[in-house]
């Protein structure tokens, strides 16, 4: 299967490497800096057949790729997106968020259909062995009735994280430590706890990164329309370093706790039933990537190289993105309003929270 990526920065090493992992033709990549090109073809080792482009809409039209990779700027997203399916026909993989718009979630959505292509969010997280054990928990309905899920997202980025791509922390082209860092774990809360939320009502500050546009912290609370709830806090505000990543789900009949890096260790695991035993299931699901990125990206890149050939949706299809985005979107607006926000949300974009901190 031919694949290009478009996007060279931070994150395209785990594209580069899933894709190789899953055998796929890599006939090119994309970037407007030639250089970060250059780097991941001699760190990668990548054959003198693959193509270098600053101009995507060229790469489509010259390459013809069957699947795209997205990983530029967020803003970007949308647009590229967009081109690769109609201009390009190629399937996408898209970096999170899918979207800064849910307009624009919905314009992606639309497109795949009218084309006969598949979309894929990348929250790559879902595939953590830990997190498809939990998953496999909540499916077999072992917590009974559902309480209450927390996700934590306690991390730090400072100046020159932020100073290396004038993008991050901009409302137009990323957000704040929510939309970028915490959307992976407010993703998987949603999933866990039933997916239907009825409202929201959120904080957000810039208590730090005076440099940024965005937040650097957020704080939510969030009702199921199971009558669970769900607290999120996200921050990028620790000091000095990554602290941790954690997921909670209670409920009447089960306990869980995910932690580590990035979700991908099992810490507590308390079930009425007794079906396993905690420590068999805590040394089994239990992994320890190199960063907090973890090992999710090649299981991901597997089942849509898969769901391609099957003709069937992506684990993590668009409408999985889109839900991701809309809780955080959610937040942001109940935090610029002091309102409840009720679901569903109504078109909203990250650009009309421009201006929310600068009087601060």
């Amino acid at each position: 299967m031919k694949y290009a990526l478009i996007g060279c920065g931070r994150i395209s090493p785990n594209h580069i490497v899933a894709a190789q992992n899953n055998n796929l033709d890599i006939v090119a990549i994309c970037d407007i800096e030639e250089q970060n090109m250059h780097d991941k073809i001699v760190k990668f080792k990548l054959s003198e057949d693959v193509h270098c482009y600053t101009d995507y809409l060229e790469m489509l039209e010259k390459e013809k790729p069957e699947l795209v990779a997205i990983a530029t700027e967020s803003g970007k997203h949308a647009e590229i997106a967009v081109n690769c399916l109609k201009k390009g026909h190629a399937n996408v993989i898209i970096e999170k968020p899918i979207a800064l718009s849910l307009a624009d979630a919905d314009r992606i959505i639309e497109t795949a259909k009218e084309e006969g292509l598949k979309v894929c969010a990348c929250h790559q997280n879902r595939f953590n062995k830990s997190i498809q054990k939990i998953r496999e928990a909540v499916e077999m309905e072992r917590f009974g009735r559902l309480l209450h899920g927390t996700a934590h997202i306690r991390w730090a980025r400072d100046y020159e994280y932020y100073s290396r791509a004038k993008w991050r922390g901009t409302w137009a082209q990323d957000g704040g430590a929510l939309m970028n860092q915490c959307i992976h774990n407010i993703d998987l809360l949603r999933w866990m706890m039933g997916d239907e939320i009825d409202c929201v009502v959120g904080m957000t500050d810039r208590l730090k990164h005076d440099y940024i546009e965005a937040e650097d912290l957020g704080i939510a609370l969030i009702k199921f329309k199971n009558g669970s709830y769900g607290i999120v806090e996200g921050t990028t505000n620790i000091y000095p370093k990554n602290l941790e990543e954690t997921l909670y789900i209670f409920g009447e009949k089960g306990t869980v706790k995910a932690g580590g890096a990035s979700v991908n260790v099992i810490e507590e695991w308390r079930f009425s039933d007794m079906l396993d035993d905690p420590e068999d299931v805590k040394a089994r699901f239990h992994e320890n990537p190199p960063n907090v990125y973890g090992f999710g990206h090649t299981p991901l890149y597997a089942d849509v190289i898969d769901a391609i050939n099957k003709d069937r949706k992506p684990y993590v299809d668009g409408e999985a993105g889109k839900r991701a985005l809309e809780l955080v979107l959610a937040i942001y607006k109940s935090a610029a309003t002091g309102e409840m926000i009720k679901f569903p949300l109504e078109n909203c974009s990250t650009v009309e929270f421009e201006g929310r901190f600068d009087n601060e």
